[in-house]
């Protein structure tokens, strides 16, 4: 077993054809990581805000910290029932019309006169979140050949690495200064310009929902010296019932989903950390988030130059080096030049993971069950996300914050030997 070796899969039959050399298409891809950064901006700024809608709310901030529970659990019992329902719209076209969604949520958010309020809101901005996933996940794949799928990823994924290194620490900040209200009703108006970008910027791609199969079936029918297609059906190979790349996708999205559960454990609740822990002021955790972000966006780089062909390497030194990050910052978090050297790194050894593991989704399935695959990633990501806010409130109200990174770590570990074994199951299946 090798970790610096490239993967090389069997090519799809279709996939040299579906997507034709050209261009590299910087423009289009651009414009989704500028949805993907509303979004996950969205998504997150309740975790940097925490202790003001708290205090704004009158409930506790286990209770902030749930609203991104409520979120990430709608993405994950909404997005396949949505993708189902709206399979025949075009997909350019579903982008611009959940970033809408999106900013009618914040603008929900922004005005709730309660906590309740709040979170159907959030439920909302979670239906819009779960569709957009499901959408996005393989858009930027069809733009690019195969060979460029890890680059065309790493600049999709930069738009949420972006909303951690500028998009929730400035939004933070304003809402620090200004109010958590205006912050959310700031990030609604972004959320319809970057409609308005995605609708006049990015490539439309054909509707890849259909079945590859189907239009495999028509290009590969035999043809006449003259040219036209051959009537017997039996030239059709049928496709096999099971695609064999299926359980190595389910293996990589339950790798994603125990990474996700072990980060939003410890992130949701970050600057009730940094407050009490560290002991460093309000008035700091927006400058520290934005530290952790521009880490965050070196890691990313590393995703898509140093360990783009190779995101088996890229996941055990990214999930090594959280692990060992985290525990350092547990243990030293009085002594704070050592906890904010800790908290750093820990934000450059997490920005290499999202982009590998959709990265390493991708390289794994096939064609055919590449929306599939993204649907059921999308799925675990988010369930995920709200699987740790959850578990973290549970720590939060038990046995405190202090074990909360510990129990991270613990988490880590365990998709650490699962990365292990899933390169034992696609190199078997690439035999």
């Amino acid at each position: 077993m090798s970790f610096t070796a490239p993967i090389n899969l069997p090519r799809d039959s279709a996939d040299s054809s579906a997507t034709a050399a050209g261009p590299f298409p910087w423009v289009g891809l651009l414009a989704l990581a500028a949805a993907v950064f509303l979004s996950v901006t969205s998504e997150m700024l309740p975790t940097g805000l925490l202790p003001d809608m708290s205090r704004a709310l009158g409930v506790s901030e286990g209770q902030i910290g749930l609203l991104v529970s409520w979120f990430a659990f709608t993405v994950v019992l909404t997005s396949t029932s949505l993708a189902h329902v709206t399979r025949r719209l075009p997909r350019h076209g579903l982008i611009v019309l959940v970033l809408i969604v999106l900013a009618v949520s914040n603008v929900l958010t922004a005005i709730a006169p309660n906590y309740a309020f709040m979170v159907g809101g959030r439920i909302i901005g979670g239906m819009a979140h779960g569709l957009f996933w499901a959408v996005v996940g393989a858009y930027a794949a069809h733009l690019v050949p195969r060979e460029q799928i890890g680059r065309a990823v790493a600049i999709t994924v930069s738009g949420g690495t972006l909303a951690f290194v500028f998009g929730v620490p400035i939004a933070t900040a304003a809402g620090h200064l200004l109010g958590w209200r205006l912050s959310f009703l700031a990030l609604a108006g972004l959320m319809l310009v970057g409609a308005v970008v995605v609708w006049r910027f990015l490539p439309p791609v054909s509707h890849y929902g259909a079945r590859v199969t189907d239009a495999a079936a028509h290009s590969s029918a035999a043809t006449d010296g003259s040219g036209a297609a051959s009537a017997h059906p039996a030239a059709v190979v049928p496709k096999p019932r099971r695609d064999p790349t299926m359980r190595a996708v389910i293996l990589v999205c339950t790798i994603t989903g125990l990474t996700m559960v072990g980060h939003y454990t410890f992130y949701t609740y970050i600057a009730p950390f940094l407050i009490d822990e560290m002991g460093v002021d309000s008035g700091a955790v927006a400058p520290l988030l934005f530290a952790y972000g521009i880490a965050g966006a070196i890691g990313l780089v590393l995703s898509g130059t140093v360990f783009g062909p190779r995101p088996q390497l890229g996941l055990v030194i990214g999930i090594a080096a959280s692990a060992l990050s985290v525990t350092v910052l547990a243990l030293f978090a009085a002594t704070l030049p050592v906890a904010i050297t800790a908290f750093v790194l820990w934000g450059l050894a997490f920005g290499v993971l999202p982009p590998l593991l959709q990265t390493r989704l991708l390289h794994t399935a096939s064609r055919r069950i590449r929306d599939t695959a993204s649907a059921i990633y999308t799925t675990a990501f988010n369930a995920g996300i709200g699987g740790g806010a959850l578990l973290g409130a549970t720590l939060l109200g038990t046995v405190g914050m202090t074990a909360v990174p510990l129990v991270y770590v613990a988490i880590l570990a365990l998709a650490f030997v699962l990365v292990i074994v899933s390169d034992v199951v696609v190199r078997r299946r690439a035999a």
